[in-house]
């Protein structure tokens, strides 16, 4: 059982790494060029959701619930996965404005985070077996930042999922070991800066942190 405490330090080291703060950028534009055939695409918001990926469900939300910028935001709905934005000046404004000014933005944020990556990485984690926080940390930063525990990364170490009778912590330092390195050497090179991630993981491992009540240092900002 993962505690309110704990989930509130694993959403921290989560924002840190999206965004650099602990809070988390609800008003954070950023251009990548890691989109499909890596093409450039919009970043945004408080735990980062992408122009290719689930940017327009978080903006559907929001525009459900009623903010004071959906109708500004309505005219571009359709385009959005289908037609870049990334220079579209006034979508981005209207982007950073509405998180800035509408709380509503801030609260649709928050629980579009949490029902497309948070439950599902913690429904992962409870369905097989996991128990301690470090790897609910674990699960939910590659929720968010791959999407899912990927297949193809799962097949390449031995360790079971306690599920099926492996031993947890050896689960996730293998699972940990083997992201850091498919992470390193990847052939995105914006893909091969992001090891600091894994790096977290490594020392909180090392440390034994796996209820996560020591301090953790996340790239570079100390989470108590």
């Amino acid at each position: 059982m993962i505690t309110a405490i704990q989930k509130s330090k694993i959403l921290q080291v989560v924002n840190v790494f999206e965004t650099g703060t602990k809070q988390g950028k609800y008003d954070m534009v950023v251009i990548f060029a890691d989109g499909i055939n890596n093409t450039r695409q919009i970043t945004y918001g408080r735990s980062q959701t992408t122009e290719q990926g689930n940017l327009k469900a978080l903006l559907q939300l929001y525009i459900v619930k009623k903010g004071k910028f959906a109708t500004q935001f309505q005219p571009f709905i359709n385009d959005i996965g289908k037609k870049s934005l990334v220079d579209n000046v006034a979508f981005k404004s209207l982007l950073r404005q509405s998180a800035r000014q509408d709380v509503i933005m801030q609260n649709s944020q928050d629980e579009f985070f949490e029902k497309l990556y948070y439950q599902p990485a913690q429904h992962f984690f409870e369905k097989n077996l996991f128990k301690n926080a470090l790897s609910m940390l674990v699960i939910y930063d590659s929720y968010i930042h791959s999407g899912s525990i990927p297949a193809f990364l799962r097949e390449r170490f031995p360790e079971n999922i306690p599920l099926n009778g492996g031993d947890e912590k050896k689960w996730i330092k293998q699972y940990v070991d083997t992201r850091h390195n498919w992470l390193e050497n990847h052939s995105r090179k914006i893909l091969r800066k992001t090891i600091y991630r894994t790096q977290c993981f490594k020392n909180q491992i090392a440390t034994a942190n796996w209820d996560l009540s020591k301090v953790i240092l996340a790239n570079g900002t100390s989470i108590s």
